[in-house]
């Protein structure tokens, strides 16, 4: 397994964003590139207990879950910046540590680049695994945590993806069977 860098590493970081961190990353980068990831996939698959919902109204975020594959973007961040980033990364993201935070290949046109991705701990007991669509709709609806309404976190995530023009089926049908196409 490829080690996360480190700023006296003096190599710069490369984070790969499939939701929120495409549209929100709140932290330096130099650079961004279009990327895909193969061998997992943008699902809606964590229970959010914490941004878009509480432990007795949890919503739903995403996770990479394996299979498939998933087009994000990849961030640049200089090594002066990696272990800032990474510490915001962690806080942001480890909250519930219902991620793995792995480096993984991805793929920039012909170039693959090793980038930090927050893969879904299918151990963790938020994780949600494949949810039938009125389940995930219901979490939908009801998710609403100190990051606001869950709805608004999908609804930012498919217009992003779609003025990137990355087509996600699964996202657009929940959205239109939530009402919110």
């Amino acid at each position: 397994m490829t080690p996360i860098p480190t700023s006296a590493d003096g190599t710069d970081l490369w984070v790969f964003g499939y939701a929120s961190l495409m549209w929100r990353p709140a932290f330096a980068h130099t650079e961004v590139r279009d990327a895909l990831l193969r061998g997992y996939s943008r699902r809606l698959c964590i229970y959010s207990h914490q941004y878009r919902g509480t432990p007795d109204c949890p919503g739903l975020v995403f996770g990479l879950d394996r299979g498939g594959s998933c087009r994000g973007r990849v961030l640049r961040v200089a090594s002066r910046d990696v272990d800032d980033v990474v510490a915001y990364l962690y806080e942001r993201e480890m909250i519930n540590r219902v991620y793995h935070p792995r480096m993984m290949v991805t793929e920039t046109g012909d170039e693959r680049i090793h980038s930090l991705a927050f893969i879904a701990d299918r151990d963790h007991h938020q994780y949600a695994g494949t949810l039938a669509d009125d389940d995930a709709v219901k979490l939908i609806r009801q998710g609403h945590g100190s990051g606001g309404p869950c709805m608004d976190y999908l609804r930012n995530t498919a217009t992003h993806l779609r003025e990137l023009d990355i087509h996600d089926r699964y996202l657009e049908r929940l959205l239109m069977l939530a009402g919110q196409d």
